[in-house]
């Protein structure tokens, strides 16, 4: 569990630089069932959840089914 968890936080890593030119942030809080707990910050987080960070999650970290927002 704990390398599935390191690939989601280096994949989220590689995102991050992205969304905070856009003056958001993301965060890795937890990954349970297949789903990534994250810490999303930027006035677009419902495209940006769905459109990026689940989207890229999904291609490149096996067994990750969803993302959801953790407040």
């Amino acid at each position: 569990m704990q390398t599935k968890i390191d690939e989601i936080k280096q994949t989220i890593e590689k995102i991050r630089p992205y969304i905070q030119r856009d003056g958001g942030d993301v965060e890795f809080v937890s990954f349970e069932d297949g789903i990534v707990g994250a810490c999303v910050g930027c006035m677009s987080i419902d495209d940006t959840i769905q459109g990026g960070i689940e989207a890229i999650l999904l291609d490149e970290v096996e067994g990750v089914s969803g993302v959801a927002l953790i407040e």
